[in-house]
């Protein structure tokens, strides 16, 4: 087998793993900083026109993530623009070019070694008399074939993330998730219950 070409679909199978790693970690750090946020807001008191004014300002900025999703399954990378994401649209393109490339490859050759196995087998001269053996032909076109079977589940896992980025992402448009934190310390008195008294000490202060 062609060193060029075991290299050529490792380095394939290795890049959409990582693909699929960042993927997962953004969507596991998008989710932990949804809930941050939530938790947060749960510990601000408002009054109530206050209350009033907040909905308002949530319904008329209302993001759907469900339209998010549908426009993701009947255009990859149509919900990303939904939610403003411009800059992943690229991504979901150059790796679904990838994977086009690499099922291209894997199936041509698949092709290709598995007839000249068909013909070895009948006894009809096949171009790889006296390179390839039988066992040979039969490992090369059982190689290419599943390099090219893992090409399609790769489509179908990118297809799935596409959607899910797009709904995740809808979910999390009205979130602040900004980095402006403050925090600080001052003293305060902790009552000790079991011998009844007071007991100094300083309370941390944090502020989302």
């Amino acid at each position: 087998m062609d060193n060029k070409t075991i290299c050529f679909n490792n380095y394939s199978f290795r890049l959409f793993q990582l693909m699929i790693g960042i993927t997962f970690l953004l969507f596991l750090t998008n989710r932990t900083a949804a809930q941050e946020s939530d938790s947060a807001s749960t510990f601000k008191k408002l009054s109530i026109t206050d209350s009033i004014k907040t909905d308002s300002l949530k319904i008329k900025k209302y993001h759907s993530p469900k339209k998010a999703a549908i426009f993701s399954m009947i255009l990859p990378g149509l919900g990303q623009a939904y939610n403003k994401k411009y800059w992943k649209i690229p991504v979901v393109y150059a790796a679904a070019g990838g994977l086009m490339y690499s099922f291209q490859f894997n199936q041509s050759r698949y092709i290709k070694y598995r007839n000249a196995y068909s013909d070895r087998l009948n006894g009809i001269p096949d171009d790889y008399i006296g390179k390839y053996s039988n066992d040979q032909l039969n490992t090369l076109f059982k190689y290419y074939n599943r390099y090219r079977d893992l090409t399609v589940i790769g489509f179908a896992a990118l297809y799935a993330i596409n959607i899910i980025d797009a709904s995740v992402d809808a979910h999390l448009f009205t979130f602040d998730v900004s980095d402006d934190l403050s925090f600080n310390i001052h003293p305060t008195l902790i009552n000790t219950a079991n011998v009844n008294h007071y007991t100094t000490a300083l309370s941390l202060n944090i502020k989302f």
